[in-house]
């Protein structure tokens, strides 16, 4: 499974494994991908470069990534300088503490115990956190850098490949990748409609052809809704240069879910059993569809507020949904391939699995024309 774009950056199979979970990244790259970390939960950099030491320990030399999260657009009138989080919080609307109040009252969810701060909250959505976190990720051989939403400012392009790191973006239509291209950076990942997270609205097989002749000559990789080797041989097909897969790796041994009760849920849910949902960063992201989802999509609704006051408006509300295992309320961000993620398996296992589909996928088409 090698195209040029995983020969040049040294790595077996074209398989780019987006994880939370280090021991999962590590385990993507031991087996012959590229794990990519996901950076926007660490909001302290001490916790980065602790994971980050790890990584170097545990990934056999092999090489690895970071993902982080700095939106084009974010709250406050254009060309202010970045509010503080207090000041962002202070936007944060009191009929919206309300509905979420009365949302968790409703299912009798219990608050933190005195003293106990929310373990759950993405102010790495917010640029001058994510520039903390590259600060750290520079000093480390990443041979990565991905940003979910949107090309990364100009200054951290150049930064990264001044280091030798090369630079990857995701898109969710061909525009978008053309302002990739444009803004230098040298991969995209279109990430279609089926994917977890953050996701646009045009489905993985019209989008990624469309992406690849819009920027080509360069690398463009496959997302949304892949797990199988018969999928990254159709990504392949379409010209992709290799596939881009996270939400697989969450029923993983290694991942490192907060409850037995997720995996549970993630275990048991179909394909479509997923929602495009701004409850839970203001952005459309897709998730385990839930009554949590359900409350902020429906009537009463007061609409979910914009990136990222909303995060960090049900950040506490989060931390108490999976402190408690509320099961109703209780989600993660997921794409429609949660149909597929129906056991728990090693990476080591997932790996073998999608390698074998693929050749399966390739003889199969060898045959259809005529070869041996």
């Amino acid at each position: 499974m090698e195209t040029e774009l995983s020969t040049s950056l040294g790595i077996e199979h074209a398989i780019f494994g987006f994880t939370p979970f280090p021991a999962v990244a590590a385990a993507i790259t031991r087996a012959g991908g590229l794990g990519v970390l996901g950076a926007v939960r660490y909001t302290a950099p001490d916790d980065l470069r602790r994971d980050l030491d790890w990584m170097e320990r545990h990934t056999g030399g092999g090489p690895y990534g970071l993902d982080v999260v700095m939106p084009a657009r974010q709250a406050g009138p254009p060309g202010a300088t970045a509010p503080t989080e207090a000041e962002v919080e202070a936007m944060i609307p009191e009929g919206h503490r309300r509905f979420v109040r009365d949302t968790l009252a409703r299912h009798g969810v219990p608050g933190l115990p005195d003293g106990e701060a929310s373990g759950w909250r993405i102010t790495g959505w917010m640029e001058h956190i994510a520039r903390s976190q590259l600060d750290v990720a520079f000093d480390y051989p990443i041979k990565l850098l991905a940003n979910a939403l949107g090309s990364p400012p100009a200054d951290v392009v150049a930064r990264a490949h001044g280091q030798g790191v090369q630079v990857a973006a995701l898109a969710g239509s061909a525009r978008h990748a053309r302002r990739h291209a444009d803004a230098g950076i040298d991969i995209v990942v279109a990430q279609g409609y089926e994917a977890g997270g953050h996701t646009g609205e045009i489905a993985t097989m019209v989008l990624t052809p469309e992406v690849v002749d819009a920027v080509d000559p360069l690398p463009v990789l496959a997302a949304g809704g892949i797990g199988s080797g018969e999928q990254i041989a159709a990504a392949l097909a379409l010209g992709a240069q290799g596939a881009w897969l996270g939400s697989l790796w969450l029923t993983t041994t290694e991942a490192e879910l907060h409850s037995r009760a997720l995996t549970g849920k993630l275990l048991a849910a179909g394909s479509g059993d997923t929602v495009r949902s701004r409850a839970l960063t203001g952005k459309p992201a897709r998730q385990l569809r839930t009554e949590w989802t359900d409350a902020w999509d429906g009537p009463e609704s007061p609409g979910a507020l914009p990136m990222p006051l909303q995060g960090l408006l049900v950040a506490e509300a989060v931390s108490r949904i999976q402190k408690y295992d509320v099961v109703p309320l209780l989600g993660t961000p997921v794409g429609q391939i949660v149909g597929r993620m129906n056991s728990e398996r090693a990476v080591r296992a997932v790996m073998d699995d999608l390698t074998r589909g693929f050749e399966r996928a390739v003889d199969r088409v060898n045959r259809i024309a005529g070869r041996s």
